[in-house]
């Protein structure tokens, strides 16, 4: 664990996964089981779990309603972040969006030249926050879903992580829905 601090007691996150797929079944979606298998491997809480189709209405639909679920903490969404036409998932997200993490899509980038080169431009993953919820889109191959998570995604989600990480903020992450 990188610059983390054992003093800090781990606080588990629930996590959302949807794979966005016209074709993925449960038996054979294998990035949206690598991330299942990552999250509990963290110790984490798999809090709910879908697939859905590439349609951008459907994708936005499911995201908002699992931000305004509050057994949600974090929606991670696997496949639709490519170039072609039938991939709308990025932009469901900004549907959704109220920040975007810009960040994200750069760090990913980074880590996904280290693994494939310049094939790495042909990924829009993203991130961002709507309701208080962490929203994520990774690409739909195993291998870059591997490498959000264990180069960035299991980092930020551990509150020992230093000098900052994801979990602490997340009380302010809806400060501005409060009344004063």
């Amino acid at each position: 664990m990188s610059h983390s601090a054992k003093t800090k007691d781990f606080i588990p996150v629930r996590i959302a996964v949807l794979t966005v797929s016209d074709t993925r079944t449960p038996e054979d979606d294998r990035s949206g089981q690598t991330l299942v298998d990552r999250i509990a491997a963290a110790g984490h809480i798999l809090a709910a779990r879908t697939i859905l189709p590439d349609e951008r209405a459907q994708i936005a639909g499911q995201l908002r309603e699992w931000c305004a679920d509050p057994g949600i903490d974090v929606v991670i969404s696997t496949g639709g972040t490519g170039l072609t036409g039938r991939d709308v998932t990025v932009e469901a997200h900004r549907d959704v969006y109220e920040k975007e993490i810009e960040a994200f899509a750069t760090v990913f980038t980074i880590v996904s030249m280290q693994k494939i080169g310049t094939s790495a431009v042909q990924s829009r993953a993203t991130g961002g926050v709507a309701q208080g919820t962490y929203l994520f889109a990774l690409p739909g191959s195993p291998g870059a879903c591997k490498d959000a998570w264990d180069e960035i995604l299991v980092h930020q989600f551990d509150y020992r992580h230093r000098p900052c990480n994801f979990v602490e903020i997340f009380p302010r992450l809806d400060e501005h829905r409060r009344r004063k």
